[in-house]
């Protein structure tokens, strides 16, 4: 009698073990997970700042020293989290995850391939009791008038139904199937996700986050990173103009809006106002709306800019500086502007004080002569009752250009749009995966005691309960046909 042996599995070589080592389930959990555990590392420091900003973060964080913070942060800064989504390691896990999943994918997909594509068949009555769905019905009738009713039925809750003859005399079978693709839901969301890596990898090596504090009428070709990295644009941007609108008789702005124009090889081919949450956007690069300031010393340059009418109507748009004299149109009255200030207010004894280096409340003091007598007083920019002369003649304040700066972040990202696009798969994939199913089912009719048998049988590889109310549907709609009774 020979010896039954079980046969001896064959040694896996070196490119076997690695293919399933990649396609472990249990590497990809180890993987994500170191992913997400530097991530939130990556969150509380910020990128690419200054030293002692992210040290006083750990301090007040975690409630430690100085000194602890600062040898922790230097750990930290060696490592690579300082500027921790472009390290090597971090790319190298994102690379190792694609990897993982990618062949994931492709060690399972065969399988699943072959049950989307396999046409549906008929089935023995034994095998449609063995369903994990199954009802019976039986109707008064010959067969034939309930294969009828029965394609009737199948067509009303959304399948076409297919005939086969049965095993049994003078029987007949039908079948169908409907979401035979939903099955490639989970590949379909898997290759979204590889997508949106591939658009944040595009992102990270040829795109770039930076700031431009652009003061008016100045122009710049380069945009900065922190600690002060140029970026070169390709083209060169000039702010126009800058001005911040307040809430009435309150220093909260709020609006502000630049003026910028592009331009490239000396020739301006772009000019947009731009504001918050409407940036302007040239070659790639998007430029944000984002914060304001005084340029420093910005009073040597800045332009105070004047509307003068006389009472006789006459007008005259000036621009001058402090120390400046100018005419109102049609008179002999000269106005000398005298002092400025961004931001007046008056004490409790009623005298003018500067409150703010910014300009919140702006004003100009002027000097008139030329009527026989000189008067003086402040004119306002936010509040046009102070701009009316007791001649009846009218002095309005219209701007102090050129001492602001607009602060804008700067922005390229190549990869955006194909994160976009993984997004938009994602969307599908994840409808196909959660609401839709390979729904199969099989109906028999055959001939009993003078009527019809109705067997059916029917399965789902996910939403079991929705397909079995389709299924309750179909028997009520049979019941509600020739008389009969469920069994």
């Amino acid at each position: 009698m020979e010896n039954d042996k079980k046969p001896v599995p064959t040694p896996k070589n070196l490119t076997d073990r690695i293919w399933d080592l990649f396609a472990s389930v249990k590497l990809a959990v180890v993987i994500f997970s170191f992913i997400a555990l530097t991530s939130i590392v990556g969150t509380i420091l910020e990128q690419n700042a200054e030293p002692e900003k992210n040290i006083k973060i750990l301090v007040k964080m975690f409630h430690v020293s100085h000194d602890t913070a600062h040898s922790v942060y230097g750990v930290l800064e060696r490592l690579g989290f300082s500027d921790m989504y472009h390290a090597w390691w971090f790319v190298s896990l994102l690379l190792l995850f694609a990897a993982n999943l990618i062949i994931c994918s492709l060690d399972r997909l065969p399988r699943v391939w072959k049950l989307v594509r396999e046409p549906i068949r008929p089935m023995s009555a034994d095998l449609i009791e063995k369903t994990s769905i199954k009802r019976s019905i039986a109707l008064k009738g010959k067969p034939a008038q309930a294969k009828e009713l029965v394609q009737a039925a199948l067509r009303e809750i959304g399948f076409k139904p297919k005939e086969a003859a049965a095993e049994e005399a003078a029987g007949t079978q039908l079948y169908a199937e409907t979401g035979n693709y939903s099955r490639l839901g989970v590949y379909i969301t898997h290759l979204s996700i590889l997508v949106i890596l591939a658009g944040a990898i595009i992102g990270l090596f040829f795109g770039f986050n930076a700031f431009l504090n652009l003061p008016e009428g100045e122009t710049s070709s380069v945009a900065y990173k922190d600690r002060g990295k140029e970026i070169p644009l390709g083209f060169d941007l000039r702010c126009d103009n800058f001005e911040v609108a307040y809430y009435n008789d309150s220093d909260m702005p709020k609006a502000y809006k630049s003026w910028l124009s592009v331009y490239k090889n000396g020739k301006k081919v772009k000019e947009q106002t731009i504001v918050v949450n409407d940036p302007l956007t040239f070659e790639g690069i998007t430029f944000y709306q984002s914060s304001f300031g005084l340029v420093p010393n910005g009073q040597d340059r800045g332009i105070i800019i004047l509307r003068v009418k006389s009472a006789a109507g006459q007008s005259q748009d000036i621009q001058a500086k402090v120390g400046d004299t100018f005419t109102i149109p049609g008179t002999a009255v000269q106005g000398r502007i005298a002092d400025f200030s961004p931001a007046l207010s008056l004490d409790q004894a009623g005298k003018p004080f500067t409150y703010d280096e910014h300009l919140k409340n702006p004003a100009v003091f002027i000097e008139f002569s030329g009527t026989g007598q000189t008067t003086t007083g402040w004119i306002l920019k936010r509040y046009p009752q102070t701009w009316n002369l007791p001649s009846g003649d009218r002095v309005e304040f219209l701007d102090y250009w050129g001492i602001e700066y607009t602060g804008m972040q700067v922005r390229k990202d190549p990869g955006v749009g194909i994160v976009y696009l993984g997004c938009i798969i994602m969307a599908v994939g994840l409808f196909m995966s959660f609401f839709m199913s390979h729904r199969r089912i099989w109906v028999s009719v055959s001939e009993d005691k003078g009527g019809s048998k109705i067997i059916v049988g029917a399965s789902a590889h996910r939403n079991r309960a929705s397909f079995e109310h389709k299924v309750d549907k179909l028997v009520a709609i049979l019941s509600a046909g020739p008389k009969g009774g469920n069994k």
